[in-house]
């Protein structure tokens, strides 16, 4: 082994008396080791080759590029960082985009819901309807009633009917109550009745609102209803319906111009925005938001007294939450109350329970299965939410688009997408009766969720397809034939 490595190191050729013969060469192979090799015939190597050559240097070249490359590839130079920042702010963006894209179809799923809800109560009336035109169908004409000549004048209370060829006043004795109360009447008598029943619209004269030295309410009968005035719309998807109002009896630490409101589309709704007054709303400024404990269901909402009352969703329950404390004050169940689409005003939204404000104090308007979707009315304790009393009505729930309470007087409107529509029945809670009426209402953007009497405006406010609205009001005494 010394040997071999000497001669390799001096550049000797030994090759003893062979020489002649046979030579010995040496060379470096791939690991840079020394090799010896023999060949027959062949030249005579002076010396091993030197290592390296220009093969060798090319390869030293181009390994030394690559480190160059691989050292910029893995953050030398200053690009790195850069393109480090571009990809993290790229991953945000689409971070909220996914953000945003789930809320939205969360608020679609909410939608989707309801409309087909509202199919199902369309489907439904469609075949009360369909039974209710094969029962008038069936039935047979009334009999003609004969025609009773004019009865002498009669005495009643010491007045003396009209002499001569004039009117006589025996019918003031013998004209029937179409009113009606709950007990008699049904809701296809309320609908399919005689036309005759608008002639009481002729017992009620216009006269200017009181003042309130006869009366402090200054309560009457409604005779007529402004035209809508615009005061805010809402920004998003999720305030296509909702409800706002006022609080009557505003309680510390809330003053009485504070405006409040809920967007009601959507499956998680418990935020409640308040105004320090109209122009703030107008503006869109709110300067509290509270966050409910528990879901709001549906339009049905109202403030009295420092509290808001509302229906649980899917449930009967009502709540009432104390703004002050921020906290649930009190909870009951509306006793049979429908609930969650089973008997809601005709364009849905599961309005089942809608609770409201007057000047007597806060009412319930709901239905039951004894009712048979007629409009129940209890008036309610504020305090305990116990029913102190309930009246039931004659007209179906499904078949108005929505009602309202002013004097204790029930009112309902017939459409909700027509832009001229009616005010078409009142029932009087002090009377329990109810009649027909026709007091034109505008539906200004034509898909009205909402509408409530504001006792502290004395105004009807209202949510007209994103738009909150009020009406100016017109009330009038009934007058005594």
């Amino acid at each position: 082994m010394f040997l071999l490595f000497s001669l390799c190191m001096s550049g000797l050729l030994l090759q003893g008396d062979a020489q002649d013969r046979a030579a010995l060469w040496r060379g470096n192979d791939r690991s840079g080791r020394c090799q010896y090799t023999f060949s027959v015939p062949s030249p005579v190597e002076a010396s091993c080759p030197q290592m390296g050559g220009p093969e060798v240097e090319n390869l030293k070249a181009r390994l030394s590029l690559l480190e160059v490359l691989v050292a910029r590839l893995t953050g030398g130079d200053a690009g790195g960082p850069q393109r480090t920042g571009a990809e993290a702010r790229a991953q945000s963006g689409l971070q909220e985009a996914l953000n945003r894209a789930t809320g939205e179809r969360s608020l679609l799923q909410g939608e989707k819901e309801r409309l087909e809800q509202e199919l199902e109560g369309l489907q439904r009336r469609m075949e009360e309807m369909r039974r209710e035109t094969e029962r008038l169908r069936n039935r047979p004409c009334p009999p003609q009633t004969p025609i009773v000549p004019p009865s002498p004048p009669v005495h009643v209370s010491g007045l003396t009917g009209p002499a001569g060829g004039s009117k006589p006043m025996s019918h003031l004795m013998t004209r029937p109550n179409r009113q009606g109360d709950s007990s008699s009447l049904r809701d296809s008598e309320w609908q399919f009745g005689p036309a005759g029943f608008q002639e009481l619209k002729a017992e009620v004269t216009e006269v200017p609102a009181p003042d309130g030295s006869e009366d402090n309410t200054g309560c009457g009968e409604l005779v007529l209803v402004g035209e809508p005035v615009t005061h805010r719309k809402a920004e998003s998807i999720a305030g296509k319906y909702g409800v706002w109002m006022q609080d009557p009896e505003a309680v510390s630490p809330y003053g009485p111009n504070m405006v409040w409101r809920i967007d009601t589309i959507g499956s998680d709704v418990r935020q409640l925005f308040g105004y320090d007054d109209m122009e703030q709303l107008s503006k869109g400024f709110p300067s509290k938001v509270l966050l409910l404990p528990e879901l709001v269901e549906s339009t049905g909402a109202t403030l009295y007294r420092g509290s808001l009352y509302y229906q649980r969703r899917r449930s009967r329950s009502l709540i009432r939450f104390d703004l002050a404390s921020e906290s649930i004050a009190a909870r009951r169940d509306l006793p049979h109350a429908g609930f969650h689409g089973q008997f809601p005003y005709s364009w849905g939204g599961y309005t089942d329970i809608d609770v409201s404000v007057d000047e007597q104090g806060l009412w319930a308007v709901y239905s039951t299965s004894k009712a048979k979707g007629a409009i129940v009315i209890s008036q309610l304790d504020p305090n305990s939410l116990e029913v102190k009393r309930s009246w039931e009505t004659n007209i179906r729930k499904n078949s108005v688009a929505n009602s309202f309470i002013i004097c204790g007087k029930l009112y309902t409107v017939a459409s909700y997408t027509a832009p001229d529509t009616i005010i078409n029945y009142m029932y009087d809670t002090k009377t329990s009766q109810g009649k027909s009426m026709a007091i034109p209402f505008r539906n200004k953007y034509r898909y009205n969720s909402m509408i409530d009497y504001n006792v502290a405006q004395r105004k009807l406010f209202a949510w007209d397809n994103y738009h909150m609205v009020s009406y100016d009001l017109r009330l009038a005494r009934q007058q005594a034939i």
